[in-house]
């Protein structure tokens, strides 16, 4: 017997879905079958196929409870909840200042809290309960210099995605998906060019950065019926991971 997923008749929220990783999230969920609406702070014109779009602050406690009323108001449920919106821009922390650092924290660690918490009130009424994804990062595993709030703020998603998934159980699943270095868009800019982005490339086990359809993909089986017995638990999609820098010394010096 084949093994597939199927989440018809599920209805799920991506937040920071209209773009990069949370895009391609949205567009897995949309082919897995479930009904899906994303959210941003901004308005969006053309959602992705299959999707709907609310405008929305996810810092914004009362925002955030509006948005899921308002999914349940529209759809009479709410299955799944992926924590995708996040992000920080480079500062060095000597230098960043407190409103930096107040503004990263809050938009990776305190929001997504706000949404699970929200989302949790739901679906602990709900029969089938239901479950939440946090996307993480690879930066909470490791140093994160240049984006150390941002790491941190990670490394915090990962600690709460373990304490909700125990305090939580057994109505609600929460789990984190730890993301190495993913093409958007945007890549190149990020990374000053074609040929940076092809370097770094080589230096993954893969040899390729991850697509946010990838990602979408390991969302999908964790929330679904064959990840039933999967909740505290943080995966990692990167690719293979980043190989230790004495291991290109030792090529360099050995070449």
């Amino acid at each position: 017997m084949a093994i597939g997923i199927d989440l018809s008749g599920r209805v799920a929220l991506v937040t920071g879905g209209s773009q990069g990783i949370g895009l391609g999230i949205a567009e897995a969920l949309v082919a897995a079958g479930a009904t899906v609406v994303t959210c941003a702070r901004s308005e969006v014109t053309d959602p992705p196929a299959g999707t709907t779009h609310v405008p929305c602050d996810v810092r914004d406690p009362e925002a955030v409870r509006a948005l899921v009323d308002g999914i349940v108001d529209s759809h009479g449920r709410l299955d799944i909840v992926v924590n995708n919106a996040g992000g920080g821009p480079y500062a060095l922390a000597a230098d960043a200042s407190p409103r930096l650092h107040d503004k990263i924290l809050g938009l990776n660690l305190t929001a997504p809290l706000l949404v699970a918490q929200a989302a949790n009130a739901v679906m602990q009424q709900q029969e089938t309960g239901g479950v939440i994804v946090n996307i993480s990062s690879v930066s909470a595993q490791r140093p994160s210099p240049g984006t150390a709030a941002y790491g941190a703020a990670k490394a915090g998603v990962d600690s709460l995605t373990k304490s909700l998934g125990m305090e939580w159980a057994p109505k609600v699943r929460v789990n984190a998906i730890n993301v190495g270095l993913c093409r958007t868009p945007d890549t190149a800019d990020h990374y000053g060019g074609d040929e940076t982005v092809a370097a770094i490339e080589k230096t993954i086990p893969l040899g390729r950065m991850g697509r946010p359809r990838e990602v979408g993909n390991v969302a999908v089986f964790l929330a679904s019926d064959l990840a039933s017995y999967v909740t505290g638990a943080a995966i990692e999609c990167h690719g293979g991971g980043e190989p230790p820098v004495f291991l290109s010394v030792l090529n360099q010096n050995q070449s």
